[in-house]
């Protein structure tokens, strides 16, 4: 499957930091009924993904809540303790971000969005996207042509296309 507009994202199970440990998250949990902005990240703590493509949620969630999105989900290939840890780090998880990891990239390969890059150490990562999912279905999908970009998946550039 090539992710596009249209699509009904399939179910996955992600896992997120509760205050108990690691967690299951249902993805259909999340989606059912709801608006939800999906952003994935090559990785947590690489350079644009910690410098602009977390910031840009951080900036417009405010946006975002105005347009009636319900929920903010950073997926990206990580464990969730690194995901809870960037999310404390870069301010997302206070800002009310949901944080969740792929770590075995089972969402990202089942989407078609994963890459792997061995001289930058990145395997079976996700590639740069942003969507806007309506009960469970893709209507805005964002995706960037180069993961070292973040202009179409950032903030503002999903804001632009709903």
């Amino acid at each position: 499957m090539t992710l596009k507009v249209g699509d009904k994202l399939p179910d996955a199970t992600l896992v997120g930091m509760s205050a108990e440990g690691p967690a299951p998250v249902a993805l259909s949990d999340k989606l059912g009924g709801r608006k939800v902005v999906i952003f994935a990240v090559p990785g947590a703590y690489t350079g644009v993904c910690s410098t602009a493509h977390v910031p840009s949620f951080i900036r417009t969630k405010g946006d975002f809540d105005a347009k009636g999105v319900d929920e903010i989900i950073c997926i990206s290939v990580n464990d969730p303790f690194v995901m809870g840890a960037w999310g404390k780090d870069t301010g997302a998880t206070e800002a009310g971000l949901t944080m969740l990891g792929d770590p075995q990239s089972e969402f990202t390969k089942a989407v078609g969005m994963d890459f792997t890059a061995p001289p930058a150490g990145l395997i079976a990562r996700s590639k740069r996207y942003a969507m806007l999912v309506e009960d469970g279905v893709v209507t805005v999908l964002n995706a960037e042509e180069n993961p070292g970009m973040c202009e179409v998946s950032a903030g503002e550039g999903l804001l632009a296309s709903i």
